[in-house]
């Protein structure tokens, strides 16, 4: 299981809320730490990719579980 320091439960939201609370939160953490998101807005997976590249930002995994998508940012240092 991959380590985090700070989890947003964004399931039941759809675009654009999941990529705002996830801004939100990244902001608040070190450089080098990590954000898991979870969500379940099918859209979310090119949502979170696109973030990544605007942000700088590092999109180290995307997957789908139990219906939900589980994505893990690690903030640009």
């Amino acid at each position: 299981m991959a380590t985090f320091d700070q989890e947003l439960d964004a399931r039941g939201l759809n675009c654009p809320l999941p990529i705002l609370r996830a801004r939100k939160s990244i902001t608040g953490l070190g450089g080098g730490q990590v954000l898991r998101i979870l969500a379940t807005d099918p859209g979310s997976v090119k949502d979170f990719e696109a973030f990544c590249r605007q942000t700088g930002n590092e999109l180290l995994s995307s997957s789908q579980n139990d219906g939900a998508f589980e994505f893990l940012i690690r903030k640009a240092s």
